[in-house]
């Protein structure tokens, strides 16, 4: 598997079957999304920050928007149904968390805008992650505290960040945290990777928190 990341909460996936894009972003994100070919694409909710689909160059990639079980070449998906916040009298705060196994078993997991706590029910559903995409920026997602808790529960081999402050993004995100208050919250040197090239049994035995540069 190799792990591109494109920025904001979007990834490119490569398996040695599939190509997958998580959360592609539209420019008023304030960052040039690299368009590029999928055969899958997840969105985790509707907004133009995490489902720009013109962003895919080929049209008969497979969208994935909701939650249930898929096999798409090779690559088994689970999208999870859940809220982004805790609010119980929201009314429209959607949020698919992804789950991607792929070959030799390795499986992934895309946790979308999460601004809360996870359940008992979605820790259940998500345990034995190898990988771990995770928001951290602390404005509309988790911050670095409740990543940590999270990262703790779920006890993933890697964790990858998201969603937090980088140089370029909209003033609407001015207020996200940059990756450092993350990194420092964990107590761990990270690794700073162009991409993250790994099968299931490379995985190291301790957790590694790895930094991805943004491929524009």
């Amino acid at each position: 598997m190799q792990i591109t990341y494109l920025g904001h909460s979007s990834f490119k996936i490569k398996t040695a079957t599939a190509t997958i894009v998580t959360d592609p972003f539209a420019k008023n994100v304030g960052l040039k999304f690299p368009k590029t070919e999928a055969d899958i694409v997840t969105i985790s909710h509707a907004h133009q920050n995490h489902d720009f689909r013109e962003g895919i160059k080929n049209e008969n990639a497979f969208i994935i928007d909701g939650p249930g079980e898929y096999e798409i070449k090779e690559v088994m998906i689970k999208g999870i149904r859940s809220k982004i916040s805790k609010d119980e009298q929201a009314t429209f705060d959607p949020n698919i968390i992804f789950q991607f196994e792929t070959e030799g078993g390795l499986t992934l997991c895309h946790l979308g805008d999460l601004n809360r706590e996870l359940t008992k029910k979605e820790i259940e559903e998500l345990e034995n992650t190898d990988i771990l995409l995770i928001p951290v920026g602390n404005h509309q997602t988790i911050g670095a505290e409740m990543a940590k808790k999270i990262i703790k529960t779920l006890e993933p081999s890697i964790v990858i960040p998201m969603h937090y402050q980088q140089a370029g993004l909209a003033p609407e995100f001015a207020q996200l945290d940059s990756v450092e208050t993350f990194l420092k919250e964990m107590e761990i040197e990270p690794k700073q990777e162009e991409r993250l090239v790994i099968n299931s049994t490379s995985l190291p035995e301790e957790l590694e928190v790895v930094v991805l540069e943004r491929k524009s």
